[in-house]
């Protein structure tokens, strides 16, 4: 089974060469960054709750602490917590990646 990436799953275009860029930045998570690999996703692809500034809803979201509340309830958020099970990686392997 295919794990999509949330560029993917959502359809919001804001991945490299996505159709609704229009002059706008890739989206953080679709950059490569120290996330790649994680919950077996491309860049921050699958693990786009803990990376500040991501375009969901079409809207720029702010830092981890201020999105989380709504991540929590999103529909991707929730297909990931279910495809990793006790694989899911959260924020943990995030900082120990960004500052090793």
């Amino acid at each position: 089974m295919k794990k999509f990436n949330c560029w993917e799953f959502m359809k919001c275009g804001r991945q490299p060469g996505g159709d609704k860029l229009n002059g706008r930045d890739v989206c953080p998570a679709a950059k490569d960054n120290p996330c790649n690999g994680l919950n077996d996703g491309e860049y921050g692809g699958r693990i786009c709750w803990a990376i500040a500034g991501t375009f969901c809803k079409g809207e720029i979201q702010g830092t981890i602490a201020s999105k989380i509340a709504d991540c929590v309830f999103c529909e991707f958020y929730k297909k990931v917590k279910s495809e990793e099970d006790e694989k899911l990686v959260m924020y943990d392997e995030i900082i120990d990646r960004i500052y090793s």
